[in-house]
């Protein structure tokens, strides 16, 4: 869709996984410093969007690493910790920090969540998008897919059959 992809994971594996599904540029974040690599991917320019599901201790140099009027996209805190950010960074990149609450969206915003699946549909059905499944669960093993989530094991998406 024309973006230059940047995926940043705490494994090699995980990162070949991005690569492999699309990804141009690859940071281990558990064995490179997080910053330098964005300042080293993103150049003079900086990065425009961060797409950013762990929060935690690696928002803040996500928030360094954005271009003049970058956006940097609240999804979730899967590192557990949810981040305090200088707000001097906003004020120096001229960013956006926006929260993504996908839920309270659908809730909120029914015709625009319409209009966006419809999107979403028509770009699998062409091929543009598509959606990796690891594993698919009997209901009985949710427990099982859950653990699989909760060490972080997961590549892609699991699937409960119910």
């Amino acid at each position: 869709m024309g973006a230059r992809v940047i995926a940043c994971a705490s494994s090699d594996d995980k990162l070949a996984f991005a690569r492999a599904h699309g990804a141009h540029e690859v940071v281990n974040y558990d064995s490179e410093d997080l910053r330098a690599a964005l300042k080293r991917i993103g150049g003079d320019h900086g990065i425009d969007v961060v797409f950013d599901p762990v929060g935690g201790p690696y928002s803040e140099p996500a928030v360094r690493s954005l271009a003049w009027q970058g956006r940097h996209l609240v999804v979730g805190f899967a590192a557990g910790e949810i981040p305090k950010l200088p707000l001097n960074l906003v004020l120096l990149k001229g960013c956006a920090i926006l929260g993504v609450f996908w839920g309270s969206w659908v809730r909120r915003d029914k015709d625009e969540y319409k209009a966006a699946i419809d999107q979403l549909a028509h770009w699998c059905a062409e091929g543009k998008l598509s959606c990796h499944i690891q594993k698919v669960y009997p209901l009985a093993e949710t427990p099982t897919a859950l653990k699989a989530l909760a060490d972080r094991k997961v590549m892609g998406k699991l699937v409960v059959r119910v």
